[in-house]
């Protein structure tokens, strides 16, 4: 059997605003891939860049691992690793290069690289696993030939090839637990314990999102949703209580919690096992107006993040978001009912939006009072509908290089500078009205001491935008 070195290409080392933010995960993904290659034989190490400079440790990795074949199985769970980054994609092509300088097989499974594979593959890999990894990975290990459903390579003309679809896993029970032993935990826990005064770990229960929302990139996972049986997930939970004592999980599945029965049995398990950890997740806000959201905060939820995207029912349409404007408000509305912080992702820019949409959105947060917000703009990515529509309109830059980066790639309404400015302005109202509020770190440690606040608050007007250059 090869000696297996696996890494991703996600890290902190030079992305300022995940610097200043400071809530690093472990690469949930490539610990699967991982322990399911432990159980088939395989001996594994680990690189994990996330601290590090990811380069000239990945070297030092190579020296001191001397493996056969190195695996960038990137974090699919994590949202940075779907928005194709340029600074990402550096390092993944610097591993390649280092791979083929020290004579190492080297592939790669990630979402930019599914998008890009004849970059990749011109970059120096020998192949590119696309979509779903497992299944495809261990197949390659085992043979070492590209001719595989779900892999692409260069044939000896330098021609791109690829081995047809692999179906996604139906069964996700047949995957092991990540393999957390290969990864410094008290790293993580002390990043989190420095900056925040509580520690978080990542779990995920599903893969794929149902919905069509046409903006959405789904390379990986695309829209078959798979659930893990809710047994398992309570008992992944026990577990993480038991050996690591997180304060506070975060599930990264793209929709936490979409079946009734489902969440209402994992409520059930979690109880019986005694796994309750404080916990957020992201939603839906149609979604987040059932019933069940008594069975999620049963379970130990204390956060929702929602795409709200925007007030104005006609950019939602366009979208097709599929949710109307007032179950915004209703949703946040029923989370607070239930000690829950709700929060809203919110989109800006897209095509066709003008200054009403963008201030029925400001008037709608102003109404639903989120304890916290993400603001974007509008990001075309490859075989989505939004990709399509802008594509004439594309300027050079087609990826943006860091998180913080919120480049307006398209002919748009307003200037990337407009947009930030909205950002900031709007963030700044919001974290005004959200400091009598109770903030996360306060009740993670007590699961029902969670206190929210009645006062609205105080009126602020957001910086005159006008005088911001405005493109034609």
């Amino acid at each position: 059997m090869p000696r297996i070195l696996l890494t991703h290409s996600n890290h902190l080392f030079s992305d300022p605003k995940q610097v200043r933010k400071m809530q690093p995960y472990p690469p949930l993904q490539t610990l699967i891939a991982a322990a399911l290659l432990r159980e088939h034989g395989h001996s594994v190490e680990l690189f994990d860049s996330t601290f590090l400079a990811p380069e000239e440790g990945f070297r030092e990795a190579l020296r001191r691992q001397r493996p056969d074949l190195v695996v960038v199985a990137e974090d699919n769970f994590n949202f940075l690793t779907k928005m194709c980054l340029v600074r990402n994609r550096e390092v993944a092509f610097g591993y390649a290069a280092a791979g083929r300088e020290f004579g190492v097989p080297i592939v790669i499974n990630g979402s930019d690289a599914a998008d890009r594979a004849g970059e990749y593959l011109g970059a120096g890999f020998d192949a590119v696993l696309i979509g779903e990894l497992e299944q495809t990975l261990l197949e390659y290990c085992s043979t070492a030939a590209p001719q595989l459903p779900g892999v692409a390579w260069l044939d000896a003309a330098g021609q791109l090839r690829r081995g047809g679809i692999r179906k996604p896993i139906p069964d996700l029970s047949v995957l092991p637990a990540p393999a957390w032993d290969l990864v410094d935990i008290a790293t993580y826990r002390d990043a989190w314990m420095r900056a925040h005064g509580y520690f978080s770990l990542n779990l995920v229960s599903s893969r794929g999102c149902p919905y069509r929302c046409n903006w959405c990139a789904k390379p990986i996972y695309g829209g078959a949703y798979r659930v893990h049986p809710p047994v398992g997930i309570a008992r992944e939970m026990h577990r993480l209580k038991r050996d690591f004592r997180p304060d506070l999980i975060w599930f990264a599945d793209d929709i936490f919690a979409l079946s009734r029965a489902w969440t209402a049995e994992f409520a059930d398990e979690v109880e019986r096992l005694d796994a309750r950890v404080p916990f957020r997740m992201q939603s839906r806000c149609d979604l987040m107006i059932r019933d069940t959201v008594r069975d999620l905060r049963r379970a130990g939820l204390v956060e929702v993040w929602m795409g709200a995207e925007s007030g104005s029912q006609r950019v939602l349409d366009a979208m097709d978001k599929d949710i109307a404007v007032p179950e915004v408000r209703a949703a946040c509305e029923n989370a607070h009912a239930h000690g829950i912080r709700a929060c809203l992702f919110l989109q800006f820019g897209y095509p066709g939006e003008t200054w009403d949409d963008i201030q029925q959105t400001i008037d709608m947060v102003r109404a639903t009072r989120p304890d916290d917000v993400g603001i974007s703009v509008s990001y075309p990515l490859p075989n989505t509908r939004l990709y399509d529509r802008v594509r004439a309109e594309q300027r050079a830059k087609t990826n943006w290089r860091d998180s913080d980066d919120l480049d307006i790639m398209f002919r748009g309404a307003y200037t990337t500078e407009f947009y930030r400015a909205l950002a900031d302005a709007l963030h700044a109202e919001i974290r005004r009205g959200a400091s009598e509020a109770a903030p996360l770190w306060a009740i993670v440690h007590d699961l029902e001491a969670v206190s929210r606040t009645d006062t609205p608050p105080p009126p602020m007007q957001l910086p005159v935008l006008a005088e911001v250059a405005v493109s034609r």
